[in-house]
């Protein structure tokens, strides 16, 4: 288990790594502003979800393979780039609809938790990131090291859970005044399908 100390410094890293939007929170924001914080929440959740599926990789080495294997590591991604290329193209050629009051379709609770668990889990980035950060803070001589990934994982997935969930929580402040309009719906989708493609191009840019 670490001590105090070696927990303070940890979490303090971890708050100014979370604080700094990433792609994670780009996702987040966009269907919190798209239909509002119940929406963007569940995105969290669903995020975090894959977040163990990484951390617990971690702790048993399956990220250690992936790092060493161009093939594995290059699988994963591009996989992961086909989908977000799939959401952002489908979001940019929805049509924006008449210049009047809109109701947006609202996705199921499952769709949208599964969708947030699909970008995160197969994200190698978020693999690497936490086969390099992770390990960073265990101590060899305090016990087996795998334990205390958990450990820093877990500590880890609730400061993201908190950061990503005010996040998402003022994000969905500006909802209503994007119902209001229709232009404005149509911005939302042309901005969704950016963040989705950009996303993906983020990805491209990992070397294997």
């Amino acid at each position: 288990m670490p001590d105090i100390s070696t927990l303070a410094v940890f979490c303090a890293a971890t708050l100014g790594l979370l604080l700094v939007p990433g792609p994670a929170v780009l996702y987040i924001v966009t269907r919190s502003v798209s239909q509002g914080r119940t929406a963007g929440l569940i995105s969290v959740l669903g995020i975090h979800t894959g977040s163990i599926v990484h951390i617990a990789a971690a702790a048993l080495g399956i990220s250690a393979l992936l790092a060493a294997s161009a093939t594995a590591f290059t699988i994963v991604k591009y996989v992961g780039v086909a989908y977000l290329l799939w959401l952002g193209v489908r979001k940019l050629m929805q049509r924006g609809g008449e210049e009047k009051v809109l109701e947006l379709q609202v996705q199921s609770r499952r769709r949208l938790f599964w969708e947030g668990f699909v970008v995160n889990v197969l994200n190698p980035k978020t693999a690497i990131f936490f086969l390099a950060f992770l390990p960073q803070f265990t101590d060899p001589a305090a016990g087996p090291v795998g334990p205390q990934i958990l450990v820093f994982g877990l500590v880890w997935l609730l400061l993201g859970m908190a950061s990503d969930g005010t996040y998402a929580m003022l994000a969905s402040a500006l909802a209503g005044r994007i119902r209001r309009s229709a232009r404005a719906r149509r911005r939302l989708d042309v901005g969704s399908g950016l963040v989705y493609l950009g996303l993906a191009a983020w990805l491209t840019t990992e070397k294997a």
